[in-house]
């Protein structure tokens, strides 16, 4: 028996846009280039640090950066409840909502394209673009948002099992595995021996599922594998992301307890990354955001649900939300956010440098041109936020 869709739409939570325009500034702040600056600066443990936590883990580990993806796809999940019942509200039919449902997911995975292909001589055609991963399992999520919470849970540890058990049966590479056929990087020292080594980059199930899917499609030369180790069927796991960020939309829906609804997102926050510590402190899974390893999935999981709710505490339970307005401000607008990243960089930056003057970058000195040329492209990129933010202009797949 599935759960009620009619139930009225709740106020929009400041909370989930401050938390989602967090995450946008994050992705958009790497104009900044902290890892820049550390070079410059090499004596500086400040800037090593902000530097490392501006880039991925090159394969095992997480950094505050790794957080970005996981976070906007568990609140894709979170927005799914509120979005159901207003169109349930605005009177749209099952077969309404499900054409919209496959319509915005072609449109995230075209989209995904097109912004990897910039710069590129013909279409890339690849697909562990963040939009595009969130555009292939949204169809599934959609189809979970009917569920009761405990199915939706149950849809949760299938995904997780399943894919585990999958690339677990997978074939380990044997003794004379050719890595640099695959495009493994030479001296790359991430491999796993034993059990772990099921999650090797591009010598797993994923790498093998792409060098004949991703050769389906028009390229320059034949696809051996990708150089970060990245996969088109991390889609599958992250639609475990989004189905827990669906489990905390439900329960933000819900006419629960602030409470109530603080102690569930914390205890399944702490469960999901104490699994996923577990599951690579045993050696069954390694802990890797590249390829989106089931590990992964539940220890970034709980981290999103901590995430959630300091921002919900914060903001929507004691009411001190003026502080997040700038946050706000991307967060109604994410997807520009996402293409202003992509898209505008370069002009914004070489346009201050015509009409400034190139000394404007290096006016605290030649270590810091990244740091100032970033902050300065990041302040217009929120101000074209702001603007349609003013404007009630709001860029909706």
């Amino acid at each position: 028996m599935t759960e009620p869709m009619s139930p009225p739409a709740a106020p929009r939570l400041a909370s989930v846009d401050a938390y989602r325009g967090f995450v946008m500034l994050l992705m958009m702040a790497e104009v900044m280039d902290f890892s820049g600056v550390a070079r410059a600066v090499p004596e500086s443990g400040f800037w090593r640090f902000l530097g490392w936590n501006q880039s991925h883990a090159e394969w095992v580990g997480c950094s505050l950066h790794d957080l970005i993806q996981p976070s906007f796809s568990f609140l894709v999940g979170v927005a799914l409840p509120f979005s159901l019942a207003s169109r349930a509200q605005q009177g749209q039919s099952a077969a309404g909502m499900t054409v919209r449902t496959l319509r915005r997911a072609l449109v995230l995975i075209l989209l995904g394209v097109f912004l990897r292909s910039i710069g590129r001589t013909q279409t890339e055609w690849t697909f562990e673009d963040t939009l595009t991963q969130i555009g292939l399992g949204y169809p599934l999520l959609f189809l979970c948002g009917f569920l009761p919470a405990r199915r939706q849970w149950l849809a949760f540890g299938f995904v997780v099992v399943g894919y585990w058990a999958a690339w677990a049966l997978y074939p380990l590479p044997g003794p004379g595995f050719d890595y640099a056929a695959v495009n493994v990087p030479a001296g790359w020292t991430h491999h796993a021996d034993g059990f772990a080594a099921h999650w090797n980059m591009n010598a797993n199930l994923g790498a093998a599922f792409d060098r004949w899917f991703m050769n389906l499609f028009p390229r320059a030369t034949p696809y051996a594998g990708n150089h970060g180790g990245y996969l088109t069927l991390s889609f599958i796991p992250t639609l475990g992301t989004m189905l827990l960020g669906l489990v905390a939309g439900g329960w933000l829906r819900q006419p629960l307890p602030d409470r109530e609804r603080l102690r569930r997102m914390l205890l399944a926050g702490a469960a999901c990354a104490a699994a996923g510590l577990l599951l690579h402190g045993l050696g069954l899974c390694p802990i890797v955001k590249r390829i989106w390893t089931p590990a992964w999935t539940l220890f970034s999981g709980g981290l999103c649900f901590f995430l959630l709710a300091a921002f919900y505490a914060v903001i929507d339970v004691r009411g001190w939300c003026r502080w997040a307005f700038p946050l706000i401000v991307i967060g109604c607008n994410s997807i520009t956010a996402y293409c202003l990243a992509h898209l505008l960089e370069r002009f914004v930056a070489e346009s201050l440098q015509i009409h400034f003057g190139a000394g404007l970058f290096a006016a605290f000195g030649v270590a810091y041109v990244p740091l100032c040329r970033g902050a300065l492209v990041l302040g217009v990129f929120w101000l074209i936020l702001f603007w349609m933010y003013r404007r009630r202009l709001f860029l909706k797949v």
